[in-house]
């Protein structure tokens, strides 16, 4: 199965919603789900077979399986992604679908809205209806590049990803360029040209997104988050929390006291 069709006439019942961890104990993992959607978006390599269709997994690609298909991953190892199980209604017209897609420039986008609904799950499923719903909408208006309409380049889809996966750790702009094939330059270009924003903005932006992320649905002390997003200096993260979420990393937490 390459493609599905998608009605998107009004929100998603999202059943279940979260971050995956598989690759662990089995390398390969075989299910179906009646009645249910799965929407997943990937940071690691692997394969995924749907209904006997092989697709690639890749970094910075985002699958829609349709309710009662029968889906095969095989792993490479530890793989973390991001999903939600839905039901959606026969509402509105039919959109074509493919199953699998590049999300390009709309990665760290689809990131963000998948990470709210994620938080915002436990206390305000209304939330997490839109925040997925608005996420649907974005993934049928994706366009596989064609002879006349080029997408995004190649370069660009791979530095995202090597960010993505090393926020935490120390980047430097010549560091990703050499893991996406060229010239700091040219990365430099390219990247402005595809996302609108440098690519210093742009890892600023998505450490503080992850950050916030954490602060509101987890446990983790506030140093911890810290480190985790690559900003260990407190006093620092305590700036760029205020500069970029308008706030500080306890009242963003809800600790005010």
């Amino acid at each position: 199965m390459r493609e599905t069709e998608l009605h998107l006439g009004e929100p998603p019942a999202v059943v279940n919603i979260g971050v995956g961890v598989h690759g662990v104990a089995s390398r390969t993992d075989v299910f179906r789900l009646p009645e249910l959607w799965q929407l997943h978006l990937y940071q690691y390599d692997a394969e995924l077979t749907v209904d006997g269709t092989a697709h690639t997994i890749r970094p910075g690609r985002v699958s829609l399986v349709p309710p009662s298909t029968t889906v095969r991953y095989r792993y490479q190892g530890p793989s973390e992604h991001l999903y939600a199980h839905l039901r959606i209604a026969p509402a509105g017209p039919p959109r074509t679908v493919a199953v699998m897609q590049d999300a390009g420039p709309e990665f760290p986008m689809l990131s963000s809205l998948l990470l709210n609904a994620i938080a915002a799950a436990p206390g305000a499923p209304e939330h997490t209806r839109a925040e997925i719903w608005t996420a649907l909408w974005r993934i049928a208006r994706l366009t596989p590049p064609t002879a006349t309409s080029r997408g995004p380049h190649p370069a660009v889809g791979t530095a995202i990803a090597h960010i993505e996966a090393r926020l935490a750790a120390p980047l430097t702009i010549p560091e990703i360029a050499r893991a996406a094939g060229i010239s700091h330059n040219h990365l430099t270009r390219l990247f402005r040209a595809e996302t609108g924003t440098t690519v210093v903005a742009y890892i600023r932006r998505r450490r503080l997104q992850r950050a916030h992320h954490l602060l509101r649905a987890s446990t983790l002390s506030i140093p911890a988050v810290a480190a985790s997003v690559g900003i260990p200096d407190l006093q620092a993260f305590n700036k760029a929390c205020r500069r970029e979420l308008g706030a500080s990393p306890r009242v963003l937490r809800g600790v005010t006291s």
